[in-house]
């Protein structure tokens, strides 16, 4: 018998070979890095209220940011402000409906009492898991 020579491969058959195998390390690289590192934490949802408050035609604006710093989505998310004056309170509420994680988002509640005057409390009331 025999045994058959097989005709040596081209430089543009090695080049080619060469980034080939060069681009799936990265692609297998980049997929073990991300499921090594998948944090799997739920929403972590802050809200901060903003320093200016506007006064416009007797209505009192007060922006805010809400923040998801944790590791998964967060839908409908419910954003509550409370403002207590001498026994009155005021309530409003936001709702935001999507907040993928290190995300944010600003809006504003309107209260028809100046809120330096009294207490204002501003939290997230609830979220779901989409």
């Amino acid at each position: 018998m025999t045994k058959t020579e097989q005709p040596k491969r081209s430089i543009a058959e090695w080049i080619t070979f060469s980034i080939a195998s060069f681009i799936l390390a990265i692609i297998v690289s980049l997929v073990g890095y991300t499921w090594l590192n998948e944090k799997n934490q739920p929403p972590i949802l802050s809200v901060t209220k903003k320093q200016t408050i506007r006064e416009i035609n007797g209505q009192f604006y007060v922006p805010f940011e809400v923040v998801n710093s944790g590791g998964d989505t967060a839908e409908s998310v419910q954003i509550m402000a409370e403002l207590l004056i001498n026994g009155i309170t005021e309530t409003g509420e936001q709702q935001i409906d999507f907040l993928s994680s290190g995300e944010s988002e600003e809006g504003a509640f309107i209260f028809s009492h100046n809120p330096r005057q009294g207490q204002l409390n501003l939290r997230v009331g609830s979220y779901k898991l989409p």
